[in-house]
């Protein structure tokens, strides 16, 4: 009963009321208002010391520890390996499959063998340093490399990318060079009612010069991504760090939201709207708000791929007054082959020489093996025959990040520059 009369003085002094006698309980209602005694808390003061008399009576009881960790394996992973020299063993785990085969784009499909352990695997190459795209077919249907983290993404799937570096080191392997900083920001999406996330890359040296303001791009993915496409398998920033090492670049801060709208396809018509009208209500102004930038249209470029290409051609072209420089990489709506510039940018072909002048740079580009190919083609026949200033460039790939990559490698030089041609 000490325990239950400690915990009684405890409450008491918690609630600010005295320790009562008897007497005091019984005494009249006036003096117990003088005394400042609700009763009700009385009460409840009460029901509660036997509900905490019963429990601390209980018996206390305890599981037993049964917890050991995982045994580690002792036998090494099965997993594709790259060699020194630019050969690949490429190592499936199929006890159960008849015929497996290694897909890597840029090679013909080449069959596996079979071991006695149940792994199949194949030497491959050397191949040229490069980022490869690959997948395997088991007994006729198309799997990515389970051991393989980096799976490709947005589309499509059921595929895996491997690194095959270069000496000395590829345009797009980080270098021994300044590096710029990622961060990460949420903000509300007016459009869509939600809170939403956006990746910004600021240029070496950001933090060090705070007199300095710099131009913006805005970057864009494809569908099925996410905001940190650009700068996880992309690596926007490494490229732009070793072209600013070597001076083939303007510093910039580069601008990597998410494309994908809440209800409607990113490529639709309403989805592209509904996209760049996030971008010039919410995401602009939080850059221009937190960030030293240079708020206008010289200094203020948009680009992306696929989706985002599509997603970036019409919202740029369309806002002149806020784009200087539009950039489209395998861009599925202008590949399509409904595909017309006039419905899909009025105007834009009634006024050519005034929007050669106000355009700085028009970039378009795709992949040779993308079947988006031929519709980038007749949208450059359509440029050219209204005199409209634009660069095109292709590289041998397909829709993938290698041709990406390449891509927004050719462009950033040509950002925030005098206009080339």
């Amino acid at each position: 009963m000490a325990d239950i009369s400690a915990l009684t003085a405890a409450l008491a002094d918690r609630y600010r009321i005295g320790m009562h006698t008897t007497e005091q309980l019984n005494a009249a209602p006036a003096d117990r208002a003088r005394q400042k005694l609700p009763a009700t808390l009385l009460i409840l003061l009460a029901t509660g010391l036997f509900t905490i008399t019963a429990v601390a009576q209980m018996p206390r009881t305890r599981p037993p520890n049964t917890y050991h960790p995982a045994a580690r394996p002792t036998a090494p992973p099965v997993a594709t390996e790259l060699h020194p020299d630019g050969t690949i063993n490429f190592r499936l785990r199929a006890p159960d499959a008849t015929h497996v085969d290694v897909i890597v784009d840029g090679l013909e499909r080449t069959s596996m063998a079979k071991g006695a352990d149940g792994v199949w695997s194949v030497l491959v190459g050397p191949v040229e340093p490069e980022l490869h795209r690959y997948s395997f077919s088991v007994d006729g249907v198309s799997i990515a490399d389970p051991t393989n983290v980096p799976a490709t993404v947005g589309t499509p799937l059921g595929e895996s990318y491997i690194e095959v570096p270069g000496s000395p080191a590829r345009f797009d392997e980080s270098q021994d060079v300044p590096h710029g900083v990622l961060q990460l920001r949420d903000y509300m999406s007016s459009a869509m009612k939600l809170r939403r996330h956006l990746v910004v890359w600021v240029p070496p040296g950001y933090d060090g010069q705070p007199a300095r303001r710099f131009p913006v791009l805005y970057l864009k993915h494809g569908s099925g991504g996410t905001e940190a496409d650009w700068s996880s398998v992309g690596r926007a920033g490494v490229i732009l760090e070793n072209l600013l090492a070597k001076r083939d670049a303007v510093p910039m801060i580069i601008v990597m939201p998410n494309g994908n709208p809440a209800q409607v396809a990113g490529s639709s018509p309403e989805g592209i709207e509904e996209i760049g009208q996030e971008l010039i209500t919410d995401i602009i102004p939080l850059i221009e708000h937190n960030y030293r930038v240079i708020a206008d249209r010289d200094h203020r470029a948009i680009a992306g791929l696929s989706m985002g290409a599509g997603q970036s051609f019409i919202t740029g072209l369309k806002h002149p007054a806020l784009f200087a420089y539009v950039g489209a990489f395998s861009s599925g709506a202008v590949g399509d082959a409904g595909f017309r510039l006039r419905t899909a940018v009025p105007g834009f072909l009634d006024s050519t020489a005034a929007v050669s002048k106000r355009l700085r740079l028009l970039f378009l580009s795709c992949g040779e093996q993308d079947p988006r190919y031929p519709g980038h083609l007749d949208l450059v026949d359509t440029l050219a025959a209204h005199q409209i200033r634009h660069e095109w460039f292709s590289t041998p790939g397909r829709h993938e990040f290698k041709v990406w990559r390449h891509s927004l490698a050719a462009m950033l030089p040509r950002l925030f520059r005098a206009p080339h041609g």
